[in-house]
């Protein structure tokens, strides 16, 4: 299986029937609700393809500079940037459009919640606790992956790299992530378990492979635990992202002036405030 003919089947077809839903959706009117209207979706998607490109860029070139995964030439078209083929990074554009889109085709569709059942000191406490626990795990992958713990590098630059920015969601919007928490579950969990399915399909024929003197060796059915928690933080990043973007609450709490570079970015007219929306 070559990467661009795994690239087309598993994450194409999805992309397409997603953006097939999303004119059929448009035609027909129907579009999100009120409260997660703040942008526009596109330019929610296009935001989140840039910024995984941007961060995700080095940190792959860094897994296949030191051997934690490698791929095989003859199953690739042979451009490559830096170490990665240029099938990777069209991997990262496809993943993130399809999850974007996944995320703006469920919010059409489920129930949206009730207003904020808890007082602001709530919101606060849970913004801090969530934000404690995701340190906590960031602090303790980074020292052993710091530790030179072989089995465990591939597991801990996972984690070490996510949670970087699932960190500043988290003390952003927790509260808000768990108000929209049927929605994170039913964009995160389906996908997660599809693209790992996928990717044990594409390991098996050989396609890329995993060193395993750099993993844990802890397998789920045939995928490796660290691809499985590969797909799961990459698509959480995105979810949390565009959910967090897209949720009116949000908005106060930007600073200003990203709120207003975001404004103009994507040209949306300002009334009344830079955070009007």
């Amino acid at each position: 299986m070559t990467y661009f003919g795994f690239l087309a089947q598993f994450v194409g077809i999805p992309l397409l029937i997603l953006l097939l839903l999303t004119w059929w959706d448009a035609r027909w009117g129907k579009t999100l609700p009120d409260r997660l209207h703040s942008w526009p979706a596109r330019f929610v998607i296009l935001a989140h393809v840039v910024v995984a490109v941007l961060y995700t860029t080095p940190w792959d070139n860094y897994l296949v500079a030191t051997g934690v995964w490698w791929y095989d030439p003859k199953l690739v078209t042979g451009l490559v940037l830096g170490w990665v083929p240029i099938e990777e990074y069209t991997f990262f554009v496809l993943q993130t459009a399809a999850m974007g889109l996944l995320v703006v085709f469920l919010a059409k569709r489920l129930p949206m919640p009730s207003q904020p059942a808890s007082a602001p000191p709530a919101q606060g406490r849970l913004r801090i606790v969530a934000t404690a626990v995701v340190a906590g795990v960031w602090l303790v992958s980074t020292v052993v992956l710091l530790s030179g713990w072989a089995p465990g590098t591939y597991l801990t630059l996972i984690l070490s790299w996510a949670l970087i920015p699932v960190l500043a969601q988290v003390a952003l919007g927790a509260d808000i992530l768990w108000r929209y928490r049927r929605l994170v579950f039913w964009a995160l969990v389906p996908a997660t378990l599809y693209l790992g399915w996928a990717d044990a399909l594409a390991i098996g024929a050989g396609t890329w492979t995993i060193d395993p003197a750099q993993t844990t060796g802890i397998h789920i059915g045939s995928l490796p635990l660290e691809e499985g928690l590969f797909f799961f933080m990459t698509n959480l990043l995105v979810v949390f992202g565009v959910v967090l973007v897209l949720a009116r609450e949000s908005q106060s709490r930007a600073p200003v002036a990203l709120v207003e570079f975001l404004r103009r970015v994507s040209g949306r007219p300002a009334k009344g405030s830079p955070l009007h929306v």
